[in-house]
């Protein structure tokens, strides 16, 4: 289960449950006379039939309690649930409060471990006395398919991931070349200190704080882009592999100027200034990543509660 996932679904749900609620209802009347509950149920067949992409339909009588067996295209849950109560259930207690067709948060399905939501319809007699209510449940990746098809399984959405399943491969393979390279520049003096040269150690630890860097990008683009992890609270809604990049770098490039200052101090005291050069540039790295963070940052739950 994807956190993005989840996340989309709060931007679509009242999509989805006008596009849900119109469904049932355009299958099965909110009102039926002399309280025939039989001719409801007659008909969730042909809703089974309109929605194809649902997990199971049944219903549920005033107390909670569910009065048919599941109505479903599954083998696993076509049948079951008869007498259950749910009347604990959210969009049961819900659905009586609201007195209208009502959507859940996505939850987790008992049967098929998967993350699912359930619209709720209830029917009315005429006196407008609750008779029954008609629930279906429907995965959260088919609710999204439904009414935001990008978001899951486009084709542009499988391309954009494979590329950028590709990219991350290939940015590793690089990461794992400097990291070898880095290491072969210090190895190949083996035991011998006296052979070992300042110059080199200083290659090895740029292509190590390079192998570093790029690691640390391809886990960022892999992580947001492939994996659709969440991104963390307080970060902004600015992009996540921009701030973890930039700051990669920025740790690489304050160790290559704190070794230029030794070395410098060492060898040629004249060129220091270069290093202070790239302190500089590093301090204005800083600001700017600083002022990024800033302006892409959410405000708190907190702080929006008191405005």
């Amino acid at each position: 289960m994807q956190i993005k996932e989840i996340k989309e679904y709060a931007e679509v749900r009242a999509k989805a449950r006008a596009y849900l609620c119109y469904i049932i209802g355009r299958n099965i009347s909110d009102n039926i006379q002399n309280g025939d509950v039989a001719t409801v149920l007659a008909k969730l067949e042909g809703l089974n039939d309109s929605i194809e992409k649902a997990e199971a339909i049944y219903a549920l009588d005033g107390k909670g309690i569910q009065i048919i067996a599941n109505i479903s295209k599954d083998k696993k849950l076509k049948g079951m649930g008869k007498g259950s109560n749910r009347s604990d259930r959210a969009y049961f207690y819900k659905t009586i409060k609201e007195h209208r067709c009502v959507l859940t948060e996505p939850y987790p399905s008992d049967i098929s471990n998967t993350m699912v939501v359930t619209a709720s319809f209830p029917i009315y007699n005429e006196s407008d006395n609750l008779l029954c209510l008609i629930c279906v449940d429907i995965s959260l990746a088919n609710i999204l398919r439904m009414v935001h098809p990008s978001s899951v399984d486009s084709f542009f959405g499988k391309l954009s991931k494979l590329a950028y399943t590709s990219f991350s491969v290939a940015l590793a393979a690089v990461s794992l070349l400097l990291f070898v390279k880095g290491v072969d520049a210090f190895l190949h003096f083996g035991m011998d200190l006296g052979a070992i040269n300042t110059n080199e150690i200083f290659k090895a630890t740029i292509l190590l704080t390079l192998s570093i860097a790029i690691f640390d990008l391809v886990k960022a683009i892999f992580e947001e882009e492939v994996l659709g992890k969440e991104k963390k609270e307080g970060a902004g809604e600015g992009h996540q592999t921009m701030i973890r990049f930039l700051g990669s770098i920025i740790i690489a490039l304050s160790i290559e100027a704190l070794m230029l200052v030794f070395k410098f101090a060492l060898t040629d005291p004249g060129q220091l200034i270069y290093a202070v050069y790239l302190i500089a540039s590093i301090a204005l790295l800083i600001v700017g990543l600083s002022i990024y963070v800033k302006f892409n940052q959410k405000p708190s739950r907190r702080t929006s509660e008191i405005e």
